[in-house]
């Protein structure tokens, strides 16, 4: 019991932190990329701790899919999350690859990494 209890701390405080909103302010695709563009240690420092692992993860560009993979966090949270920091300038989200001319094959496949990385 003791595990469960556990288990379910663990996906109710994410929300708790996003106010329980779970549509970010702006589209996030599983395959939308993110990057931090000056990582700034006093910033990681006065975040809570999911944005800090976020941001933290973010020093290299990640996919919304391989944050919520790496993160073992809900994509709805993922994506608030990484709207709410968007917004304050503290990360950039990229052009998605069918703006930005990446072969949709590559994009396919990076995808595809991201999502097998997912626990079940």
């Amino acid at each position: 019991m003791k595990g469960t209890a556990m288990l379910r701390s663990s996906r109710v405080r994410p929300y708790a932190i996003t106010g329980g909103r779970t549509i970010a302010r702006m589209p996030l695709l599983l395959e939308t990329l993110v990057s931090v563009p000056d990582y700034d240690l006093m910033v990681h420092q006065m975040l809570v701790a999911e944005s800090r692992d976020i941001y933290a993860l973010c020093r290299s560009v990640q996919s919304i899919a391989e944050i919520s993979a790496a993160l073992d966090m809900p994509l709805g949270v993922v994506r608030v999350l990484v709207s709410d920091l968007a917004d304050d300038g503290r990360l950039r989200i990229h052009p998605t690859a069918v703006h930005a001319g990446v072969p949709e094959h590559m994009l396919l496949e990076r995808v595809l990494r991201g999502l097998q990385t997912i626990k079940h």
